[in-house]
């Protein structure tokens, strides 16, 4: 198995390019709190979930290289613009969940891919600043191939894979086309902390109501509801709450509200 595993060349990775532009292609790739399986279109999704055994109804997770990216497909609302450009800005890892744009959703592959990447409502949670190796690589499919990046965490079905290569199992390694190691760059995210006491995923915002429509804007206004809720703790999660203080004068806590 190990002529798959390469380690991360600190720069845009050619090998996961050719295959991510390629139709199915399935790699595994380091994060900021791990690794994820990354894929760009229906049959690696599908992929995807055959190699992680799981069932297909959790929300599609959407890599965004930039803030253009983001704002091509994603309905935002200048607070919730706001909020991405400061995470942005300082680098820190977020994702909110938010409805697809109209004309965004008619350059999905008429594949299959709509309803393994959507839920029910048509949201997906829109991810910035993940980490380098598959940040550039996201960049560089949307930008010169028009290819999306859809990410599943690398875990064999209920366990974590703490940030190690060597955890994301048997099953998925065998699946995976690619396998990008960096050990020590997930390491170097969270230097001070254990196995035990790392965060293995990032915060998620949900920006919609229960139909998947987006929260109205605050206006500097208290108590408008719906509002955002924090449905995931995870890295960065006291910045962001600070962050999103700062824009929202309303938004709540309520951890596995998704789920």
């Amino acid at each position: 198995m190990s002529s798959k595993k390469i380690q991360w060349n600190g720069a845009l990775q050619p090998e996961a390019v050719e295959i991510l532009s390629n139709e199915g292609g399935m790699i595994v790739c380091p994060t900021k709190v791990g690794y994820i399986i990354m894929t760009s279109d229906a049959k690696g999704l599908d992929r995807k979930f055959e190699a992680k055994e799981r069932n297909r109804n959790k929300p599609g997770v959407v890599l965004c290289g930039s803030l253009e990216q983001l704002k091509s497909l994603a309905q935002l609302n200048p607070e919730i613009e706001a909020l991405y450009q400061q995470h942005w800005d300082k680098d820190i890892l977020l994702g909110c969940i938010l409805p697809w744009k109209e004309d965004a959703k008619a350059r999905i592959p008429d594949d299959g891919s709509k309803t393994m990447m959507m839920d029910k409502r048509d949201t997906s949670c829109f991810v910035i600043k993940f980490g380098k190796p598959g940040e550039i690589l996201a960049k560089e499919l949307w930008e010169n191939h028009g290819k999306f990046s859809f990410a599943s965490s690398a875990n064999p079905s209920g366990k974590g894979n703490r940030g190690k290569v060597e955890g994301i199992g048997e099953r998925i390694e065998s699946h995976a086309d690619l396998i990008i190691e960096a050990n020590e760059y997930v390491t170097s995210i969270q230097p001070n902390e254990t196995e035990k006491t790392r965060y293995e995923q990032g915060v998620m915002v949900s920006m919609v109501d229960e139909n998947g429509t987006l929260v109205p804007e605050q206006n500097g206004q208290r108590s408008v509801t719906p509002c955002p809720i924090l449905i995931r703790k995870g890295l960065d999660v006291d910045k962001i709450m600070s962050i999103m203080s700062d824009i929202f004068l309303t938004w709540d806590y309520r951890q596995g509200n998704y789920y």
